[in-house]
């Protein structure tokens, strides 16, 4: 089936630009969407009939209010800076990947690797979000209203992970100094992850991650993980694990 060309699959409507993927491919959409970073001439989008489809609204480096109304596959609003993306249903490996600013919202659950790698900005998933949530985080803030699968926040560096629900083995494997808080149950901390204690300033910390996200809870619900310290520097006693 032959794709309608760009104008004719783009309708403009008070302002706000629609773009029906039945009609128009993937490439054409982002490509569109870059376009405005040379020129912002039209700042709100919305996508229909994505139907699983890949690597959307990927690279986008402008003031963007972008809607994906449907479910979404692997890559979604990756490398995104500035724009702040919704997805009206579930998303694919890697939402948000490398993020550097800006937020995404997923409206329903997520695949492995939400948020990997992420610098910055704020994700928010709605549901539960599969193994390795925040795998390599570097300073995203990352809030998930429902649970979290195993080895999440593996190699967290920076940022926080805030999981409304209960977390999957191995939490924090190997972390460095991001701040991890649970409200749930967690099936077994990884290597070097330890419980700590909850300040003031953790409290207040939490207390704006979940009013930013829009989620009602309770901030003294939660308990704090984080980074015993133990694996920043080579220990001799331990030369034969290594």
């Amino acid at each position: 089936m032959s794709t309608k060309s760009v104008a004719e699959s783009v309708t403009t409507s008070g302002g706000k630009q629609t773009v029906d993927l039945a009609q128009q491919t993937v490439r054409d959409l982002n490509q569109a969407l870059h376009d405005q970073n040379k020129e912002l001439t039209i700042a709100e989008w919305e996508v229909l009939n994505p139907k699983g489809e890949h690597n959307l609204a990927v690279g986008l480096d402008q003031k963007l209010k972008v809607d994906i109304h449907g479910p979404v596959g692997y890559y979604c609003a990756g490398m995104n800076k500035e724009a702040d993306i919704t997805v009206h249903g579930h998303a694919g490996q890697g939402i948000a990947e490398n993020m550097m600013s800006g937020s995404v919202r997923v409206k329903g659950n997520a695949s492995s690797a939400a948020g990997a790698t992420a610098h910055g900005g704020l994700l928010v998933i709605e549901g539960d979000a599969g193994s390795r949530c925040g795998i390599s985080m570097k300073g995203i803030d990352i809030v998930v209203k429902g649970n979290v699968g195993h080895m999440s926040c593996f190699m967290g560096q920076a940022g926080s992970l805030v999981v409304c629900g209960d977390a999957g083995d191995a939490l924090g494997d190997s972390l460095y100094e991001v701040h991890i808080y649970v409200k749930g149950a967690v099936k077994s901390l990884g290597a070097d992850c330890i419980e700590k204690e909850m300040r003031q300033e953790h409290l207040d910390e939490l207390s704006a991650l979940l009013e930013k996200a829009g989620v009602d809870e309770d901030p003294k619900a939660f308990k704090r993980y984080g980074s015993a310290r133990q694996l920043y520097n080579f220990k001799v006693d331990n030369a034969s694990a290594y």
